[in-house]
């Protein structure tokens, strides 16, 4: 059995991925092959965390995902010696009404897969009283395994010396302690860091890392301390892939695809043909459906509207199969996308669709839906899980809803996605949450 440990925080901002990343570097340099984990809908940190480990990165999601399909994607660390899951947010942060397994805290995580959680603790501001913070982190949920806390930001030796001692005398083990270093910052946009494949410095910043946790952290220490409780493995729930043959739009502006969906996919037998719309691509004509996952159109919208290759094949092959977006890819499916300057741009007119980032507004939070019109893989009145994240506005839906969508709440919200069919059997169908798996 594979032992594993949780990296989480207090709150967001406090260090988490930086350490996380660094843990990953230094443990690959030192030979140690480490399987990581995100915890909650995330796609920017799991490419970081591969481009890190060299093994692809999958996301857990307690309020998507049931149990059995938790307990079983850890099978994708067969070969590892070690998995490192990354918390999101505050480690008990999650929503108000449980979903499939938990409330989507790190927490949930931690506790079903028992492995240990490391707390990094932005000490800044602060000394002995931190010791309060890890305290009650560390007892708030007595069933879930606590190991100890890594300090971040610490000032100065004499700063680093009074946190410990407050810790000490809490009970509570300090696995490092790290100084301010703002040679390993990563660059951050409107829904988070820039993305990996985007960053030409990433290299150098990981070496950074590497090099700055395995100086100032007892790695050898955080070893011992992982863990791992038995797991009797649910039957595995899997998301029905949208085709035999799909292809999938993969590029700078379209690349928020869950990894746990493509190897799902992969493992049904189905195969992925990717393409670029930014290098003007078409979907290959020998898909049967084709998906065009979220990414951040809306910093090359320009590009795309003048994709004409892109365009004329794309609405060729939805006459007769289905093309499906999310969020970015729905917006890319609309008749135009308005950029934050109020230039419009028009877009591939699957959809009537209009979209602006003139008019911004944070959209944000888990998504259950119940279709009221089939997408690619899944019939009427299927039940989904999601999440939704984005900026943009519609200015514009014509079309026929596809959902009924509501909150993790169960209030109703407005995106409900929308369809067209077209006469040569071909359909196209668009949401702005992002698939996470069927609801049990």
């Amino acid at each position: 059995m594979i032992k594993g440990l949780l990296i989480s925080a207090p709150a967001s901002g406090t260090g988490k991925t930086t350490v996380t990343l660094g843990l990953l570097a230094a443990l690959r340099a030192q030979g140690v092959t480490v399987q990581p984990f995100k915890s909650g809908p995330d796609y920017i940190d799991p490419a970081f965390h591969t481009a890190a480990s060299g093994r692809p990165s999958f996301n857990l999601d307690s309020w998507a995902m049931p149990v059995g399909a938790l307990q079983n994607m850890v099978s994708h660390a067969a070969g590892a010696d070690l998995i490192l899951a990354e918390g999101s947010m505050g480690l008990f942060d999650g929503v108000a009404i449980a979903g499939e397994a938990g409330s989507g805290a790190s927490a949930d995580i931690a506790t079903l897969m028992g492995w240990p959680v490391v707390l990094v603790i932005d000490v800044s501001g602060q000394a002995q009283s931190a010791a309060a913070v890890a305290l009650g982190f560390a007892k708030l949920r007595p069933e879930m395994p606590f190991a100890g806390v890594i300090l971040n930001r610490v000032a100065s030796p004499r700063h680093e010396a009074m946190v410990r001692a407050g810790m000490a005398d809490a009970g509570i083990r300090v696995f490092g302690s790290l100084p301010r270093n703002p040679d390993i910052t990563l660059p951050e946009r409107h829904l988070g860091l820039v993305q990996a494949e985007e960053n030409p410095e990433l290299e150098a910043i990981l070496a950074r890392a590497a090099a700055f946790v395995a100086a100032n952290v007892d790695i050898p220490a955080l070893l011992d301390a992982a863990g791992a409780v038995a797991q009797q493995h649910g039957a595995r729930v899997a998301t029905p892939p949208p085709g035999a043959r799909i292809a999938l739009a993969r590029d700078a502006a379209f690349s928020f695809v869950y990894p746990h969906l493509i190897a799902g996919w992969r493992q049904a037998g189905a195969t992925i043909l990717p393409f670029s719309p930014l290098a003007d691509q078409g979907p290959d004509d020998s898909a049967d459906c084709c998906w065009l996952p979220g990414g951040y159109p809306e910093l090359h919208a320009g590009k795309l509207a003048a994709a004409a290759t892109f365009m004329r094949d794309l609405k060729a092959f939805a006459q007769t199969r289905p093309v499906h977006g999310e969020c970015g890819g729905y917006m890319a499916m609309g008749a135009a996308l308005v950029d934050k300057e109020g230039t419009r741009h028009e877009m591939t007119g699957l959809l009537g669709l209009v979209t602006s980032y003139a008019q911004r507004k944070m959209h944000l939070g888990y998504r259950q839906a119940q279709l009221t019109h089939p997408i690619p893989g899944h019939a009427v009145g299927a039940a989904l899980r999601g999440h939704e994240f984005h900026y943009s506005t519609i200015l514009e839906q014509p079309d026929a809803p596809l959902a009924a969508v509501r909150d993790a709440s169960g209030v109703t919200v407005p995106e409900t996605g929308s369809l067209r069919r077209f006469d040569g059997g071909g359909m196209a169908t668009g949401t702005y949450f992002h698939l996470i798996g069927p609801a049990t």
